[in-house]
């Protein structure tokens, strides 16, 4: 796949490095390409895959914003026309949303034409560059309402190795997949358990 990541921070720079591994085309969208904040990653991943946000998305199929929430105004209006595009909404607007819209998800589906998808949000970036624990794939999660989007969230997620992308469900779901985040968060974290736990589902 031909995939543009808006966001060049800990998940964009993890997922990239993993899908470029799997053998994806991947651009780094950003309104600096190789500004300073993203000299590190360009060292791990190459110059070339860094391009302005607008440039990116007209190469890619799939979207991934990895942005502060507030930042999918801007974003929205670079990408344009996203018919026949598919977005992936990997971020969280626990703490500050992008209102008058209680997720970007939410802002994604009101302003754009595109194919959208929640993922990559619940986990920390460490879970992304290393998803095995004990030999086995841990699990991502996705929520929205297009199939064609969860589709591909899927088969990205099992390239980056996790074990499973388990379905939380339709677009009522989003807003309690990004709670489920900050579950993550707060163990990790508030809790002091450290970013190096994860989320499994195990069946009996």
């Amino acid at each position: 796949m031909n995939i543009a990541i808006i966001g060049s921070g800990n998940v964009g720079g993890a997922l990239a490095q993993q899908w470029i591994k799997a053998g994806h085309n991947v651009l780094i969208g950003a309104q600096f390409p190789l500004s300073e904040k993203n000299l590190d990653l360009a060292t791990k991943i190459g110059e070339d895959r860094f391009a302005v946000i607008e440039n990116a998305v007209k190469q890619c199929e799939v979207i991934l914003i990895a942005t502060p929430p507030e930042a999918v105004f801007e974003i929205v209006e670079k990408i344009g026309n996203a018919s026949g595009k598919i977005i992936i909404d990997a971020t969280n607007a626990i703490m500050k949303n992008p209102g008058p819209y209680k997720t970007v998800y939410h802002a994604l589906t009101d302003k754009t034409n595109a194919e959208i998808v929640k993922c990559f949000n619940t986990t920390g970036f460490e879970n992304m560059l290393n998803p095995l624990y004990r030999g086995e794939g841990i699990d991502m999660f996705m929520a929205g309402d297009s199939e064609k989007a969860k589709e591909v969230a899927k088969k990205l997620a099992l390239d980056c190795g996790f074990g499973s992308c388990i379905d939380f469900g339709k677009s009522d779901k989003v807003e309690l997949l990004e709670k489920f985040a900050l579950s993550w968060i707060n163990l990790a974290i508030m809790q002091g358990l450290g970013r190096n736990i994860a989320f499994r589902v195990v069946n009996r």
